[in-house]
């Protein structure tokens, strides 16, 4: 297997992939700069404390006991690697997750064959993109990715964190209005928390009530989680 770069490793998790007990792989190396990044210290591949060997001799010990794994970040499809480890994981009997940002689509369509979950951010209207990756055309990256996930039928969720200074209740509106167009069933609107980020915006929040109106019930399933 190519050489995984791993910064941190959750033996149990029940968040991480809603309705299942798995482990949490955080791999190093993210492209964005999202300012409400709560790993900010992965965003780095030199973050890495762990290979995918630590990974797979952790999981070989915990066969029956756990439901899966779950890929996460930084971005995990920053490297190239993680095709190959989830092919693997799969093989050894595990189910398995993916948490993305979108931004590497070929990445994606190479490693879907190996998932069986998907939660893929959704961060700002797809023309307002940059004001939250802090990077230049991130928007169609994501958008292909989010399509590429639908058109495959796999069970996913798109979650997106709001941050008042970042987006309004407006563009909150848009992104679940275009969401529901595309045929996505479950949502998650994430209030922003300051705890492990860098600090870079105000400490403000929102709240259930912020949510515009009836944008929440065009999902068939919606959760607005508190920090």
């Amino acid at each position: 297997m190519q050489h995984l770069l791993i910064g941190g490793i959750t033996p149990f998790s029940t968040v991480d992939w809603p309705g299942k007990l798995a482990c949490v792989a955080f791999l190093a190396g993210c492209p964005w700069r999202c300012p409400y990044c709560q790993n900010h210290q992965l965003q780095r591949f030199d973050a890495a404390t762990a290979t995918g060997e630590d990974l797979f001799a952790f999981l070989e010990q915990r066969r029956g006991l756990l439901d899966g794994v779950v890929f996460s970040g930084g971005e995990p499809l920053a490297q190239a690697a993680t095709v190959e480890a989830a092919q693997r994981a799969r093989e050894m009997g595990f189910e398995v997750g993916l948490h993305t940002c979108g931004g590497y689509p070929e990445r994606l369509r190479q490693i879907l064959p190996h998932l069986d979950w998907v939660g893929i951010d959704v961060k700002a209207p797809w023309d307002a993109y940059d004001r939250v990756t802090i990077v230049p055309g991130t928007g169609p990256l994501a958008r292909e990715s989010l399509q590429i996930v639908l058109d495959a039928g796999i069970p996913m969720e798109a979650r997106t964190t709001w941050h008042p200074a970042l987006l309004s209740p407006g563009d909150i509106a848009t992104i679940g209005r275009d969401l529901a167009t595309r045929g996505v069933r479950t949502w998650a609107v994430q209030a922003y928390r300051s705890q492990g980020t860098t600090g870079q915006l105000p400490d403000e929040t929102v709240y259930p009530s912020d949510m515009p109106e009836g944008i929440a019930e065009l999902f068939e399933t919606f959760e607005f989680r508190r920090a």
